[in-house]
């Protein structure tokens, strides 16, 4: 049923907020409204589940034949995330997907946060029709990331962890968009860091386009026209509505 699906639901889980929404499959966009709440203090899994019920009964989509997808910031293997960025560390080593589908009571598809928000851009957005090598990155809380290379997606990347010599703090603790908020940076400060860091991918991997993705992308004439790439780097279509997108996307495949 889920291959003849023409709509999906995802549910996106962040550091900060779970949202989820109806999705046409065909046209990539949201049919029903936004939904979302705060991410539970500490976001523990059995916090985190009941959470994702309360945006699912919001929505009132009951159908077991619509496919659910769910996105989280975690590294996830077979349904098991193998991180715990920006929640608890009670996921490290979890069987996550089978957790949530029996919570749930309904077969779900489980994948990493920005892998389905590249998915989504990709198929229906900024980076649809690209060749060669697309990196998106989602500044938020955190800095995902999704490495796409002539359509397909390169799972796990975690590129918001890249090291930088001889400092404690990694890419994300430095460059994330909670960063800027958390120290009071200018847009221009904040920017000097994003050079450094899309500076560094771009000397590593030689990508043909960067999407930047993640709540800051509601503000990309802030930051972007700052920025001094050889790489094209736009922002991501459907911004934070990516990860709705991509996860239902991914479940509906």
């Amino acid at each position: 049923m889920a291959a003849k699906a023409t709509r999906a639901v995802g549910v996106d889980i962040g550091g900060t907020g779970i949202k989820a929404g109806l999705v046409d499959l065909e046209a990539g966009e949201l049919l029903s409204d936004r939904v979302r709440v705060s991410t539970p203090e500490g976001a523990r899994p059995d916090d985190v589940l009941n959470a994702v019920r309360e945006v699912l009964k919001t929505l009132a989509i009951e159908d077991p034949a619509i496919p659910l997808g769910v996105a989280f910031p975690a590294i996830i293997k077979d349904g098991q995330t193998l991180s715990a960025a920006n929640v608890s560390d009670e996921w490290i080593g979890f069987e996550a997907e089978k957790f949530f589908e029996k919570g749930l009571g309904r077969d779900i598809h489980f994948a990493n946060d920005a892998d389905v928000a590249g998915i989504a851009e990709v198929r229906y957005g900024a980076a649809k029709g690209v060749r060669g090598l697309t990196i998106l990155t989602t500044l938020g809380t955190g800095i995902g990331s999704a490495m796409i290379y002539n359509g397909v997606l390169v799972p796990n990347s975690e590129l918001g962890h890249v090291q930088r010599g001889g400092h404690k703090r990694d890419a994300e603790a430095w460059t994330a968009y909670s960063a800027m908020e958390r120290e009071g940076l200018t847009w221009e400060e904040w920017a000097a860091r994003l050079q450094w860091y899309y500076d560094y991918l771009e000397f590593l991997f030689s990508p043909d386009l960067f999407v930047v993705g993640g709540g800051v992308s509601k503000h990309p004439d802030r930051f972007l026209p700052l920025l001094d790439l050889k790489t094209p780097i736009v922002p991501a279509k459907h911004r934070n509505n990516a990860g709705i997108i991509g996860a239902a996307a991914l479940a509906a495949d």
